[in-house]
Parts: structure tokens; C-alpha cells; sequence
């Protein structure tokens, strides 16, 4: 897992634990919007972020 993909994570998990800690404390169902965006990112981050087989390469 490179540097790019360890933030993303980061981010996806920092969005989804602010947007539900937001809902509980305000019950506002508007911070459902930020669990799903977070989601959105996770699910980026794992279709894009995944490593490409190696080439074989010559010696």
C-alpha cells in the first residue's frame, strides 16, 4: 500500500466517522451526505489505488 492510498483511507474513515458523529450529536440527517461521500471515496481509492501486475523485464 503506497503513501496516496494510506490518505485516502484516512480521509474515507475521518469522513465517515465526522458525518456520523454529526448526525448523533445534531440529529441532523444531512450528515448522511458526508458517510456516503466517504464511501464514495473509499470505494475510489480501492478501484484506483490498486497495484498493476509487473511487467517482466529483461535482465
Amino acid at each position: 500500500m503506497n503513501g496516496p492510498l494510506k490518505a485516502a483511507w484516512a480521509l474515507t474513515a475521518f469522513v465517515i466517522v465526522a458525518g456520523a458523529v454529526l448526525w448523533i450529536v445534531t440529529d441532523k440527517p444531512v450528515f448522511a451526505v458526508f458517510i456516503v461521500l466517504g464511501l464514495l471515496t473509499g470505494i475510489g481509492a480501492w478501484i484506483t489505488g490498486r497495484s498493476l501486475p509487473k511487467e517482466d523485464t529483461p535482465s
